[in-house]
């Protein structure tokens, strides 16, 4: 029924039942658009990346990890993560578990946003997702399935609802203290870095053979996946200020402007050191411009982004080329994808560079409040003479990157030691010599006679295995 209050709008701007006076249509129309495109960076995009840069006995396995969790998270989410991250407080850290599926709830204004909490609990459960997947990515080649199946919707539980209600939730400790995260810095790629490396040492490394050696089965392959993974980051970082804005078109460009920046700058260091163009490294340098940008996105200037890019792309390069060799601790632990280096190394030196590039003027686009006591980069503090709120800044950035660092050590310990109580953390001897065969009973490919090992798996075909068998029979004793 259409409110008579607005009858003087256009039929097709009118509020009515469905569309609500609070709604706008704009808004909710880009943030669904934003947040499935962060889906398409998990699925197919991480799916994608993960089966084509493994080795080729791995690629069902690992491609399997990213959808399982992508799939378990989302129960997890709409039955208890979402109100804990989001929910009212329960603690300074974590919100009450309450029912987050009944249309009085979904129906109701996000917040003072304008579109309805359905749409905000579709954005955050990608966002959720994906920390999920990016863990894995320091698991792959050796990690128990079922050890998997457990360790997501634990870590969900009891590691990421507390990041997300500390920093993104408005009753949040750190969010109320002023610590700027744009679009998950702190809360997704410094958490899965610290928790993916963490989780790597209590699983164990993968089979000798292949730490010496892993390569991709498919580079074009893994290509597209990351393209997937860039261009998804439109929606990443442009669907946080949570409306079409001025903030979020300024978010995509730094976002593309920073990761490209990143990707040459990491090209050029391995041109220069090893002589050789790597196509990985690139992809590599890519994916740390990304998150680099991430907790600064829409509050930086053009230039600062470009400054992060060429950060990016360098120091994380350091750290995986050069100190990894040289420290006993990295080399250790076995991560597989470099988690640590391209989302921990990455996600610190982001914070850090939040807290000394931020705008003020632009916090106050993305945060919509007087930014004279709140969201002061160190460099506008030096240059407005507002020095103590600087550094104010800049404290507050590091007791961020301390708490996500401290968090995920302890939490996902805990949660490895009680997973291995119950089940291994790590494959079997044999597990790990088959691989995907071993461990699923199916191959990534199918080349000449393999494509007729169909006792390998009773999905293989629509007929079942004694039919495919008797088929075979028959038309062997045909050609007789």
């Amino acid at each position: 029924m259409t409110d008579s209050r607005y009858t003087w709008l256009p039929p097709n701007l009118q509020p009515d039942d469905a569309n609500p006076s609070w709604m706008n249509k704009g808004d909710n129309a880009w943030q669904l658009t934003a947040a499935t495109m962060v889906g398409l960076q998990s699925i197919p995009g991480l799916v994608i990346l993960y089966g084509s840069i493994v080795k080729k006995k791995w690629a069902v396995n690992s491609a399997f990890m990213a959808l399982y969790a992508f799939a378990a998270v989302l129960v997890c989410w709409v039955g208890w993560g979402y109100q804990m991250s989001f929910g009212h407080r329960l603690l300074p850290f974590l919100g009450r578990i309450d029912d987050a599926l009944d249309q009085h709830v979904l129906l109701k204004q996000a917040f003072g946003y304008k579109f309805p909490n359905a749409t905000m609990l579709y954005f955050q459960f990608v966002f959720a997702a994906i920390t999920l997947i990016l863990i894995a990515g320091a698991l792959l080649g050796r990690m128990n399935f079922i050890a998997w199946m457990l360790f997501v919707p634990l870590w969900l539980t009891f590691s990421y609802t507390i990041g997300a209600f500390s920093i993104w939730c408005p009753d949040g400790w750190l969010a109320k203290m002023g610590l700027i995260d744009y679009s998950g810095g702190f809360v997704i790629h410094l958490s899965s870095g610290v928790a993916g490396f963490t989780a790597a040492y209590w699983v164990g490394p993968r089979a000798t053979r292949d730490r010496e050696r892993f390569p991709p089965n498919n580079i074009l392959l893994m290509l597209a996946g990351a393209g997937l993974l860039w261009m998804g980051w439109t929606g990443f970082n442009g669907g946080d200020p949570y409306m079409a804005s001025v903030d979020a078109s300024l978010a995509v460009l730094n976002t593309h402007i920073c990761a490209a920046t990143s990707l040459l700058t990491w090209l050029l260091l391995d041109i220069l050191f090893f002589e050789k163009p790597s196509v990985i490294g690139a992809t590599q340098g890519m994916i740390t411009g990304l998150v680099c940008i991430t907790p600064a996105a829409g509050v930086v200037q053009g230039w600062a982004a470009i400054i992060m890019g060429l950060l990016s792309g360098s120091i994380p390069w350091f750290t995986m080329m050069v100190l990894h060799k040289k420290s006993r601790l990295l080399k250790q632990v076995d991560d597989t994808m470099a988690v640590f280096h391209t989302h921990a190394v990455a996600g610190i030196l982001g914070g850090l560079l939040t807290g000394f590039f931020a705008n003020p003027k632009l916090s106050r686009l993305f945060y919509l409040v007087d930014t004279w006591q709140h969201y002061i980069g160190l460099a506008y503090g030096f240059h407005a003479g507002r020095i103590g709120a600087g550094f104010k800044q800049m404290g507050i950035q590091i007791l961020g990157v301390v708490f996500i660092i401290g968090l995920n050590v302890i939490v996902t310990s805990l949660i490895c030691l009680l997973i291995r109580l119950v089940v291994p953390l790590r494959m079997s001897e044999e597990e790990l010599k088959g691989g995907d065969d071993a461990v699923h009973g199916e191959e990534a490919y199918a080349l000449w006679g393999d494509g007729e090992k169909f006792e390998k798996s009773v999905h293989n075909s629509v007929y079942g295995v004694e039919d495919v068998e008797l088929k075979g029979k028959r038309k062997s004793e045909s050609a007789v």
